[in-house]
């Protein structure tokens, strides 16, 4: 991998704290001509409630059955449906016979209410159960409210969380306009994946291929950064909403995996202490880990973050990095979706409004052709509170902050 690590100011006044923000941009290696890659387990956890009768269903499943065909023999699949019951439709193992593990696939049927942990429970148990050397991934799809078994998001997403410890992977496709996208999003934060959001049926079947076609292009696993302060920084914050949590010598932020040739941004601010002495003063160092494929090897690349001390006069004509800037008008973006995501979902639609407004108003005089894209989404999010699709706004909105703030970079 290739880590750059960027400053917005690399200049401090002495004796004065300051704060600066810290970028680091991360591409993930080119999957080698020769290389064969590692097998690849695939483990969906399919809601057959109800409410999944007709296209919805039909979607899915053919989307299942497509992504069948594009795994080899020595991968694995498995299929656990669920409604207010929990069937094993396919027992997670080696693909031997794809006309059998279709025909499988093809007999589920909608029926019942929905025990979203229960299926996410036992999907997770098989998925552990076949998870080799190079991990596995969990699929989850679903279009209804949880109204069964455990609905809290944050305990499912500490169920994740635990099982991606074990390089389990898990991603959420929610569908249609019905499906509770705080959970969803959780139980995808939880395990360092992606959470789709699929209105029409089609999408569904879109965003299966999507995930696996990443699963497949995969060059870069578990990987993890390690962020070490010196004494001088009393504070960190993570502007990225990716799994992160405290060590003994540091801040630990969990990546995931990565894509092929993918670039992904990551972006901090240290609250930096006065500083008595001029000169370069190391603040931080950065140790990224992760394991190569197809060799599963694990490497580890480490840099120091320093700053330049220098008097009061020099530092105050200081010129800011733009590419840091815009990249914090860009996560401050996405947290005001995430935000007005969860006013959308407590009914108060004039506070999302207000989330946006203040977000559309800071982009307003966006320098690059991203933000401007990024004030478009905005308005738009808007037009559809104020048009009366909250639903369709919140969960784009979600789905949105999701996949921007933890997998920046990645092309949805």
């Amino acid at each position: 991998m290739h880590v750059q690590a960027h400053l917005d100011v690399d200049l401090v006044a002495v004796e004065t704290a300051d704060e600066v923000t810290l970028m680091l941009e991360l591409v993930a290696p080119a999957r080698p001509r020769d290389a064969r890659r590692p097998p690849a387990a695939v483990q969906v956890v399919l809601d057959r409630s109800g409410s999944m009768g007709g296209e919805r269903l039909a979607a899915a499943l053919h989307g299942l059955s497509t992504l069948v065909d594009r795994l080899d023999p020595q991968d694995s699949f498995g299929l656990v449906a669920f409604d207010d019951l929990v069937e094993v439709v396919v027992p997670a193992g080696p693909i031997h016979d794809k006309h059998a593990i279709k025909a499988a696939i093809a007999s589920v049927y909608a029926r019942g209410s929905t025990d979203l942990s229960a299926g996410l429970l036992r999907g997770l148990q098989e998925a552990r159960r076949v998870a080799g050397a190079a991990g596995a991934t969990v699929l989850v799809l679903s279009d209804g409210m949880a109204n069964m078994g455990v609905t809290d998001p944050q305990q499912l997403e500490g169920v994740t969380a635990v099982v991606r410890k074990s390089n389990i992977t898990t991603s959420t496709i929610g569908i249609g306009l019905g499906y509770d996208e705080t959970l969803l999003a959780a139980v995808a934060r939880g395990g360092a994946g992606n959470h789709v959001f699929a209105e029409a049926s089609d999408g569904a079947a879109q965003a299966i291929a999507s995930e696996v076609g990443g699963l497949l292009d995969r060059t870069v696993q578990a990987a993890s950064l390690l962020l070490r302060p010196t004494d001088h920084v009393d504070a960190i914050t993570v502007f990225n909403d990716i799994p992160t949590h405290a060590v003994d010598d540091g801040l630990m932020l969990e990546l995931g995996d990565l894509w092929a040739g993918e670039t992904r941004k990551v972006l901090l601010k240290l609250q930096v202490g006065a500083l008595h002495a001029l000169g370069l003063e190391q603040v931080a160092t950065v140790e990224l880990r992760y394991v190569a494929l197809p060799r599963l090897v694990e490497q580890t690349i480490t840099l120091p973050i320093a700053v330049n001390v220098v008097p009061g006069d020099q530092a105050a004509g200081r010129i800011p990095n733009p590419k840091v800037r815009e990249e914090a008008l860009f996560q401050q973006t996405q947290e005001a979706k995430r935000r007005a995501a969860e006013a959308l979902r407590r009914g108060d639609h004039d506070e999302a409004i207000e989330v946006f407004r203040a977000a559309s108003a800071a982009l307003a005089a966006a320098p690059t052709q991203e933000l401007r894209e990024e004030l478009a989404i905005i308005d738009g999010l808007t037009a559809e509170v104020r048009a009366g699709s909250p639903d369709r706004a919140a969960k784009q909105s979600r789905m949105d902050h999701a996949y921007k703030s933890r997998n920046r970079g990645r092309g949805m």
